[in-house]
Formats: structure tokens, sequence, C-alpha cells
């Protein structure tokens, strides 16, 4: 079975939080975002306006990183990928390759569930423009760290994007100019294999930069080296 691999121990992590990989619903290590979530608070009490925590199980082999919350999506329902186009794209996807079951619906409420898979972000809380900045990417992989170090049977990491890559790398104390970010790109980082594409964005797949088949592409690969360790 493989081993989970070694995570460091982070120092920027509230003392006060129930579990290190989960930031608390009032974190306060970045006040530019603690701003703005409070401003999408005033603006939509309804809405989940948060850190949003990770979704799917605790003995996933497969750990998919995403970027951010966006406003409208994960901010507002409170499970990543959920509430806007990237999240169609992404859980049809999981579900085509048995990553996941049942419907996707937009809807935390869906029923629908993760196999094998657990699906975080590389930084917790909606930004500003969907735009995080350097230092809150830095301040929030310390959960992310913490999240891959409490996977005990991690095998695989997909990140989308390159921020979500740059900061698996950090969180696994490998060197970016090693290991650089391509679509399609592959890299064996100690017991675990990290999977590169481009973020499953609207942005992204209008523009033609990322398309549903090139997607495919890299779950395709994901499930088969699965399949085979």
């Amino acid at each position: 079975m493989p081993r989970k691999p070694r995570a460091r121990a982070s120092r920027t992590l509230p003392i006060s939080d129930p579990k290190p990989h989960e930031p608390g619903r009032d974190c306060p290590l970045c006040p530019r975002l603690v701003q703005y979530r409070h401003e999408q608070r005033k603006l939509h009490p309804d809405w989940f306006n948060a850190p949003v925590p990770t979704f799917g199980s605790d003995d996933a082999r497969l750990l998919i990183a995403g970027l951010a919350p966006g406003v409208a999506g994960a901010n507002r329902t409170g499970r990543p990928f959920t509430g806007d186009f990237a999240g169609e794209l992404l859980y049809g996807t999981l579900i085509h390759f048995g990553f996941a079951k049942g419907e996707f619906k937009a809807d935390p409420k869906d029923g629908l569930t993760l196999k094998d898979t657990m699906i975080a972000n590389a930084v917790r809380c909606v930004p500003p423009q969907n735009k995080p900045l350097p230092v809150e990417i830095r301040t929030c992989n310390g959960f992310l760290r913490a999240r891959i170090d409490a996977l005990p049977k991690l095998t695989a990491i997909v990140a989308l994007g390159r921020i979500a890559h740059d900061g698996v790398l950090t969180a696994l104390g490998a060197r970016k100019s090693a290991h650089p970010f391509s679509h399609g790109g592959e890299h064996q980082l100690g017991e675990v294999r990290l999977f590169d594409s481009y973020h499953c964005s609207r942005y992204n797949t209008n523009t033609g930069v990322l398309t549903p088949e090139m997607f495919r592409v890299v779950f395709g690969r994901v499930r088969a080296y699965l399949d085979s360790v």
C-alpha cells in the first residue's frame, strides 16, 4: 500500500483549529481575503462565504488540487467546484472515469459522492477577481500540506493550473525548476505521481485553451495509473 508523503509542519495555522488541514470559518490569516469575505457576507448573507472545506474521502488515493473558490460558485455553495461552469466539466469527467457517482446538479445537496477521491483548493477563501496574491498562496499552503499529510493512501494528485501545481510542489518540498508545469505533464514526487492539467474554467474552455477531450485524456491517464498500482 502506498505510503503518504511526509509533509512539513506548518507555522501559520491557527492554533484553535480542530483540524490542521481545515481553516476555521473565520480564519484570520489573510487580511485582504478576510475583508473580502466580510463584504460578501454583507452582500449575500445566505451564501457560504467562508473558507471552503475539502470534499471527499479521507481514504482517497487521488487528490485534486484546484485554485480557489469562485465568488458565486464554491464561495456561495460551500463545496469545491459547485455552482459554476468549472464544476460541470470536472464532476462530469470524474463520474465518467469512476471517481464520482450520482448526478451533479451544482448543489451540495445533490447527493453526489466522490470515490477514492478528494478535492481541495490551493487557496481556501475566495479572492477578489479570482486572483490570490502570492503571500496568500504561501500562507494557505500550510493547509494543503496538512491535507496531503492526512491522506494515508495518497497515490496521485491532479493539479488544475499552474498555481495548484506550484502549491503541490511547495507542499511536498519539491523544486519547481525540476518539475515545470505543462498540460498533460506527469511528475513522480516520491511515492506520489503528480498529473498536470489546465484549469477547467469557463475562460479556458471558451478560448480553446482546454477542451473537454484534453481534460478527459488527463483523467484517463490518472485512471489507468491508479488501476495499475
